[in-house]
């Protein structure tokens, strides 16, 4: 039978409410803390050498309303937000619509630039790279981060919560240098928005983000 106007009215509100209830935990518009954890393993050992990690930058480009959730943003006016603030802010929450809302940030002792230092290292340590502390004797490593960044699309019956972690990478060893893009993404589908359902999106980008730095580096022969 054709669907009668009444018929499609409570098809739209029991959408309505499904989408609130999905983001029932999830919206607000104060921050929301989100501790990360970097994956460990054991590593092979010394026996590569040793890479001494210098500078680690947050090259990431935050505008003010954006149309896409990729794209980092913030709750209030970005360019009245210090390098400091925005240093520990990675993704945004939103509404059943989509709407942006509150800040997702990372606890008050951490920053994106540690949070990475981290993922360094332990991408070297998984090639036999020990990590040194005086550049002079070791391959050095700076590293500039263009993305790191959590968002959500909201669905019908469930909402997928995505992670994007990309750096670009400067080896240096015997004067000579070179650059390399590495990117860690993942998608995680979730019925509601809640700290380990962003988590498992974070998580997973940091595991592939350890396979490509490791394909990476075996491409370059290091």
């Amino acid at each position: 039978p054709t669907p009668t106007p009444i018929m499609r009215r409570l098809v739209f509100v029991s959408a309505a409410l499904l989408g609130c209830l999905l983001f029932t935990s999830g919206c607000a518009v104060g921050r929301r803390t989100l501790p990360l954890t970097v994956p460990q393993s054991p590593g092979l050992g010394t026996t590569k050498g040793t890479v001494f990690i210098g500078e680690v930058a947050d090259g990431r480009h935050f505008e003010n309303k954006p149309q896409l959730p990729s794209t980092p943003s913030i709750d209030g006016d970005v360019t009245s937000a210090t390098k400091e603030q925005l240093a520990r802010v990675i993704g945004r929450q939103r509404n059943a619509y989509g709407g942006a809302l509150g800040d997702i940030g990372l606890p008050d002792n951490d920053t994106v630039m540690s949070r990475t230092r981290l993922l360094i290292e332990e991408g070297f340590r998984r090639k036999g790279y020990a990590i040194g502390t005086d550049p002079a004797n070791a391959t050095a490593a700076a590293v500039v981060i263009d993305e790191f960044w959590a968002w959500v699309t909201p669905g019908m019956w469930s909402i997928s919560f995505e992670a994007n972690v990309t750096c670009k990478l400067t080896l240096t060893k015997d004067g000579n240098s070179k650059t390399f893009t590495v990117r860690g993404y993942a998608i995680n589908k979730g019925q509601a928005a809640t700290n380990p359902n962003w988590q498992k999106a974070y998580q997973a980008a940091f595991d592939d983000f350890l396979v490509q730095f490791d394909r990476t580096l075996t491409n370059a022969g290091l």
